[in-house]
């Protein structure tokens, strides 16, 4: 057998196993996805992700032309200045991001469903779907055989976990490498972006993300996920069509997220349906701007979600084999920074060049996994621990931090110089 013949099994058709196959079959390599779900349509849920330059690279370098134009055709039209602003919407400062002059290296808003559609594509004789994967055990000659909950069993030379921060690859490969509840929960909705809605908000709040600061123990994100006028009919909030839109993520909307430590929120949290999670919300931000307010209350229920913060534990090296992991089933972050999906993304593109010279001009491909190993430990353990930190500072209790932190944020809105060092 050559070595264009060796079969790479990714298990997990999430957004980095799937860039990772196509990165692979766009380089002519033999690769086969294992998915849980059913079908392709199993996974119609979720929120907008933001792309910024290093996942935008990855999905340029991976996909073929005609899909890395579905992406940026399908991408929101929001603005990507930061906002950071008080419980009362006074604007702290504003970071400005200025638009790259090439889309692979500028910010991107995407429904994640319809990345997976993009990413997906082109991909039917490769994802097998329908295949939870159990365990594996190796052979001799190096080649690794793959069970299932269905029964079967496949064989491959190299095995990419890409299944989650639930990884059962990892928990075999890497029993040691923990996944820890941070004691941070949110809860996170929709509130649907038409032409009337659009008037009920401060234009920050339609114009870019923003980070809501309150004095203490909470925090508050928005972000617009703005597809521009679309064929939705605008019946005002709340109309039959708008939900529907809404539920299916082809309309616009503002994703919001509130955060607090657990103990902040009441006994039963996790039985509570999505019109009782607004209204715990809503009580929780009673004092703040109505706007704010009217994001969570305005949200149709069948939006919000609650969401338990994990993190996975930084480990030391291992050496490296024939299995190897990427995004979440090896570095699980905390959303805050949005850096999870960008960071899976980065590992997609690094692995796919790692394997192609590896496999494709006589090298060893275990050395190959190994270089990737070694630069993914570095910027993936280090964006757990920012990420970490930002969610800890996201719910901060303390009042003192609280208030340094705000003023700190007006002196650099005033002073661009710090402000470009600051946040550069």
């Amino acid at each position: 057998m050559t070595t264009q013949k060796k079969r790479i099994a990714i298990i997990g058709g999430g957004v980095g196993g799937l860039c990772l196959a196509q990165g692979l079959l766009k380089a002519g390599l033999d690769v086969t996805v294992y998915e849980r779900d059913r079908t392709p349509a199993d996974r119609l849920q979720g929120y907008r992700v933001h792309i910024d330059p290093h996942g935008a690279r990855a999905l340029h370098d991976c996909l073929p032309a005609p899909l890395w134009q579905a992406f940026l055709d399908t991408t929101g039209r929001g603005g990507q200045d930061f906002g950071f602003l008080t419980e009362r919407l006074r604007t702290l400062a504003l970071i400005e991001t200025p638009a790259a002059a090439d889309p692979a290296d500028d910010h991107h808003s995407v429904s994640r469903i319809t990345l997976r559609q993009v990413l997906l594509s082109g991909l039917d004789d490769v994802v097998r779907f329908g295949k939870t994967f159990e365990r594996y055990e190796r052979l001799s000659g190096g080649r690794v055989r793959l069970f299932f909950a269905d029964g079967t069993n496949e064989t491959a030379d190299i095995v990419v976990g890409a299944d989650g921060g639930n990884s059962r690859v990892r928990k075999q490969y890497l029993p040691h490498a923990e996944r820890v509840d941070t004691g941070i929960t949110t809860v996170a909705g929709k509130f649907p972006l038409t032409e009337a809605s659009r008037k009920l908000l401060a234009p920050r709040l339609v114009e870019g993300p923003n980070s809501v600061i309150p004095p203490q123990g909470m925090g508050f994100f928005t972000a617009p996920h703005d597809l521009g006028t679309g064929p939705v009919r605008d019946d005002g909030i709340g109309g039959t069509e708008q939900e529907g839109a809404l539920m299916d993520n082809t309309g616009s909307y503002i994703l919001w997220a509130f955060g607090a430590t657990s103990k902040r929120f009441p006994a039963g949290l996790s039985g509570m349906t999505g019109e009782q999670l607004k209204e715990t919300v809503a009580g929780m931000i009673a004092s703040w701007h109505p706007d704010l307010r009217r994001l969570v209350e305005l949200s149709h229920p069948g939006t919000v979600s609650l969401l338990p913060i994990r993190t996975s534990i930084p480990i030391d090296p291992w050496p490296a084999t024939t299995v190897t992991l990427l995004g979440d089933a090896i570095h699980s972050m905390t959303p805050m920074r949005g850096i999870g999906a960008n960071t899976a993304l980065r590992d997609a593109r690094l692995l796919r060049a790692a394997l192609t010279t590896g496999l494709t001009a006589g090298g060893d491909p275990v050395a190959a996994i190994a270089r990737y190993e070694t630069e993914m430990r570095e910027y993936g353990f280090a964006a757990v621990r920012d990420s970490l930190r930002a969610a800890e500072q996201f719910v901060g209790d303390n009042r003192t931090a609280r208030i340094g932190f705000k003023t700190f944020l007006r002196v650099v809105g005033h002073v661009p110089a710090l402000k470009a060092k600051v946040f550069s």
